[in-house]
């Protein structure tokens, strides 16, 4: 079930819905990652908080904060800690822009 804003989305856009979960050929680095040559976005971001969750990296006194190691770290242009909110934007710099 999706949330009621993002079926408005995907309803007035199935665009948005198509972007999200059309495979797609990654860079490199994302690759090594991943462990993939295709993933969806969605596939990648869930693949990516796995990750967090299994390695403890979310901040301990601030769970709203991912403090990156070094895997972590090369697909997420270098910062050392990231918030959530910004997590599924600095994976989308990783995907290639759809024509319009």
């Amino acid at each position: 079930m999706l949330p009621q804003r993002m079926k408005k989305s995907v309803t007035d856009n199935p665009k948005k819905l198509a972007n999200l979960i059309d495979l797609v050929n990654l860079p490199s680095t994302l690759r090594e990652f991943v462990g993939q040559s295709q993933i969806s976005r969605l596939g990648c971001f869930m693949r990516v908080w796995s990750y967090i969750k299994t390695n403890n990296l979310q901040d301990p006194n601030n769970k709203n904060v991912v403090n990156c190691d070094d895997k972590l770290r090369s697909i997420l242009m270098g910062k050392a800690q990231v918030e959530l909110s910004e997590l599924p934007a600095l994976i989308k710099l990783h995907f290639p822009k759809e024509p319009k």
